[in-house]
């Protein structure tokens, strides 16, 4: 039964890859390997989980067998490849893994470089910021405080300062308006 030629391609039992559990399973693994990790690296990208999706398809059948004997085993093999494919993508799905981006130590270089000039120039917009915002109506100049710094919604920011939703809004707008346009001066500056 070594010889590949002479496992069974049909629908056949665990029984007949061997005569005991360890050529049983290690004649299973050499027959359905390769056309697993056919089957999984059709429909998913990432070679290293085409092998972690393969490896957990023989995990699964070591457990199932030691509930009984698996017949259909060729069948039985790809119903849990498609199942446990099936399962991969819900875990990526509720991880929102498409999402994530991978480690590049290239584009994600902490910013410790950065110069003396950059520094002063940062200093100098914190300092006119915070002029500006001196500078504003202390209501418009709290509800900034509010929106911005705090996260309150303007629903909130309303019930606290006695005021409307609107009124809010329109104060936010004035502060975000004075803080444009100062910002947009020093840029045309620099």
């Amino acid at each position: 039964m070594t010889d590949p030629a002479s496992w069974p391609h049909e629908s056949a039992s665990l029984a007949d890859y061997g005569e005991d559990c360890v050529k049983q399973w290690n004649n299973v693994s050499l027959r359905y390997r390769v056309p697993l990790r056919g089957f999984f690296s059709k429909r998913v990208k990432d070679s290293a989980e085409v092998e972690d999706l393969t490896q957990e398809v023989f995990l699964h059948l070591i457990r199932r067998a030691r509930g009984g004997p698996i017949e259909h085993v060729e069948q039985y093999v790809f119903q849990v490849a498609a199942n446990t494919l099936r399962d991969w993508g819900r875990r990526r799905k509720a991880r929102s893994q498409e999402a994530h981006e991978s480690f590049d130590a290239e584009i994600h270089q902490p910013a410790t470089d950065i110069s003396p000039e950059r520094v002063l120039l940062g200093k100098e917009e914190i300092k006119l910021v915070s002029a500006v915002l001196r500078a504003l109506p202390e209501r418009t100049r709290d509800v900034f405080v509010l929106r911005v710094l705090e996260k309150k919604k303007y629903a909130e920011i309303a019930v606290m300062m006695a005021i409307s939703v609107r009124a809010a809004e329109k104060h936010m707008a004035k502060a975000l308006a004075q803080l444009g346009g100062i910002m947009g001066k020093a840029q045309d500056r620099d």
